[in-house]
């Protein structure tokens, strides 16, 4: 069995005729977290909606543990393991949390009951689970977000800023919870992001993004933060 779960290979996509993605390649290991830094408008909400099939790529080749995604509408992939926890998070702010979770279980889950696992990794879902999406904090739509990304049961999740909008502190939680999430699931992750603290802590590899392109790219162990830095400041 190989190590890879997740590969990219020579991957073009865009918006009409304009390209913003270009040929980009990546090898991401079983249960490892792979953070893809860089600034607003160098493709890396691009970058994630084409990997999960919201935008159709150009060229090139995405493959979950082996399998091809090629030509995969985003719901057939998420049956082939990817979860995608977009960004602004789009939850359903009308419905409860406990609805919102049930909107990614399989079709016909055992009465659509939220797995345990889910609310031992989020107590504050199950605390909250009658109320309303849009009554919860950012930190708390983020979760449940997560929540209802897990439910699918993915091998690969992709978040896309999860820690857009939220407090330092809660952070922090969501630094910790995505350790726990990786180690009880045995799951890939991978996170674009902009706050290198953040990533610093959860990323076992960094990948800076630029114009659509990988520019640079370190174990954690090895990472430069003045280069991630200077790709992310202006």
């Amino acid at each position: 069995m190989s190590n890879t779960m997740f590969s990219v290979s020579g991957l073009e996509a865009g918006y009409g005729q304009s390209k913003v993605i270009n040929g980009i390649s990546m090898e991401v290991g079983r249960q490892e977290i792979v953070a893809v830094m860089g600034r607003n408008g160098m493709g890396k909400t691009t970058l994630f909606k084409t990997l999960m099939g919201i935008i159709p790529a150009m060229s090139g080749e995405v493959k979950v543990d082996g399998r091809s995604l090629d030509g995969m509408e985003p719901f057939s992939r998420v049956r082939n393991g990817i979860a995608y926890v977009p960004q602004g998070r789009m939850i359903f702010s009308n419905m409860t949390v406990l609805e919102n979770i049930q909107t990614g279980l399989p079709s016909g889950f055992q009465g659509n009951q939220v797995p345990d696992d889910i609310y031992a990794l989020f107590p504050v879902l199950h605390e909250m689970r009658s109320r309303k999406g849009g009554n919860l904090s950012g930190g708390q739509q983020q979760q449940l977000a997560i929540a209802r990304a897990l439910v699918t049961g993915p091998k690969v999740l992709l978040l896309d800023e999860p820690t857009e909008g939220i407090q330092p502190s809660i952070i922090k939680d969501i630094a910790k919870t995505l350790k726990e999430i990786r180690q009880l699931k045995g799951l890939t992750i991978i996170v674009s992001e902009q706050v290198l603290s953040f990533t610093m802590e959860i990323a076992d590899r960094f990948f800076v993004i630029d114009k659509g392109r990988f520019v640079y790219q370190d174990v954690r162990a090895n990472v430069d933060e003045s280069i991630i830095s200077k790709y992310l400041s202006v």
